[in-house]
């Protein structure tokens, strides 16, 4: 596995790859022996597009790890909420089967091996409330301001 470590407006973001894809992006830097790869090259320009407001859909192939298979159906529909939208903990859990798996999406939410690229961030609480994120509140408002404003100007260009 190869790792790299890349500033983000949010701080330092860990990244990581294997022979297949990205397998981990998280908040904080990492005490794994750091080295180039072609993949997290791509990784670190994309995100760099990401947070200029360029880029709405990362096009990076991933190696999704872990999990059991309700964590990895929801991983799997977090991808489908659109750039600049959210949903509630309720509203993933009815997408994926189970309308009384909330607190389960919370949890699988919590152990989201790829933050950002797998848009966790787009789910909130019921009536928009901003509940747990891995990168904390901050972060997680963050992000969903930085989509908000992109999609805005985005209605009016």
């Amino acid at each position: 596995m190869h790792w790299s470590v890349v500033d983000s407006p949010v701080g330092e973001l860990a990244l990581a790859a294997d022979e297949t894809g990205l397998c981990r992006l998280h908040f904080g830097a990492t005490d794994r022996p750091l080295g180039p790869h072609p993949l997290l090259s791509e990784a670190a320009e994309q995100l760099a597009a990401y947070f200029a407001g360029e880029l709405q859909e990362f096009t990076l192939p991933l190696s999704v790890r872990g999990g059991s298979d309700f964590e990895r159906a929801v991983w799997k529909q977090l991808t489908r909420i659109p750039y600049g939208e959210m949903q509630t903990y309720g509203d993933v859990a009815k997408a994926v089967g189970d309308a009384g798996a909330a607190r389960a999406v919370g949890t699988a939410c919590n152990r989201n091996p790829l933050a950002i690229v797998v848009p966790c961030h787009r789910v909130v609480g019921a009536g928009g409330k901003m509940v747990g994120f891995g990168g904390g509140i901050p972060t997680k408002r963050h992000l969903l301001e930085l989509e908000a404003r992109v999609s805005f100007e985005t209605l009016w260009t």
